[in-house]
């Protein structure tokens, strides 16, 4: 009974989780599977709702900053020659409903939601005082997540833990007896740990590595000095973005990944050369809606 349970839940994760490749290798030969057990189209409407909100808020507090701002224009001026880069390795994304923010905020920090959903934040334009080259890089890694969907794999990771957690658990209670039932949120909790530091941190860290060299790619298309991953992480490494161990953090340390990124260059650089010398394409991303 217990091993026909087990089956059963094994059966039921396996049935539901799709293996994908979101997008082609590109220069960088990104071509990791992908276990999804989410939809595209689920995760996207969340992300749209939830960056919306953000906006909304933002704007609400003030803080969101006007069409004209010069920051503003800066940031989408960007955009607007990345993104049509993003269909050397997914065609679809440059149909997107594109949407590109700045909140005045002293955060370092920038991001870009499934479905081409993008914030950056004053603080790291500000505080770091990152060139256009340095902007570029930054914003072709979080474009690069929302091209590979790892918002999507994280949350199918997370919806594939909930459910053996669960199943998990009521195997523990019939294999007992329900003995331990009232022990098992402890149990739960040390689990979830174990599982945290051997699975999902793990894939944290490969998903930022696929960012950083995607998006290495995009900006050398879109005509933006690769050498500007490297200047960005040593700034960024200055204030202090590298603290802890790197086996306990989602991100590569500054020296892992500036090292990834310095032998990444070579293989970007004549994609950059080529765009300095011909037009690269631009795409005016979507304006906010005026409230």
């Amino acid at each position: 009974m217990k091993r026909l349970l087990l089956s059963l839940l094994l059966a039921t994760l396996a049935a539901g989780c799709q293996q994908v490749n979101t997008t082609s290798g590109g220069a960088v030969g990104a071509n990791r599977k992908q276990s999804m057990l989410l939809s595209s189209e689920q995760v996207d409407q969340m992300a749209a709702a939830s960056y919306a909100d953000t906006v909304k808020q933002a704007a609400n507090k003030g803080k969101l900053l006007p069409d004209n701002d010069p920051t503003v224009r800066r940031v989408r001026a960007i955009s607007a020659r990345l993104i049509p880069q993003t269909a050397v390795f997914r065609p679809d994304a440059a149909k997107w409903q594109w949407e590109v923010n700045v909140e005045k905020s002293p955060e370092l920090n920038a991001y870009c939601m499934p479905g081409g959903k993008i914030m950056f934040y004053t603080g790291i334009i500000e505080q770091l005082k990152l060139t256009d080259d340095e902007i570029a890089q930054i914003m072709g890694h979080e474009i690069a997540h929302a091209l590979r969907e790892h918002g999507r794999e994280r949350m199918s990771s997370e919806y594939g833990k909930a459910i053996a957690m669960q199943g998990g658990m009521q195997l523990l209670s019939i294999a007992t007896g329900g003995k331990y039932d009232a022990y098992q949120d402890l149990a739960g909790g040390g689990l979830n740990a174990l599982v945290d530091v051997t699975y999902s941190l793990p894939n944290s860290r490969t998903h930022e590595s696929e960012a950083d060299v995607i998006g290495l790619e995009l900006a050398a298309r879109a005509g933006y000095n690769p050498n500007a991953a490297v200047s960005l992480w040593q700034k960024m490494a200055a204030q202090g973005g590298g603290k802890g161990p790197e086996f306990m953090s989602t991100h590569p340390s500054s020296t892992t990944r500036i090292a990834e990124l310095q032998a990444k260059v070579p293989v970007v650089m004549p994609l950059y050369e080529a765009a300095k010398v011909k037009p690269v394409p631009s795409a005016a991303p979507k304006k906010r809606a005026k409230s």
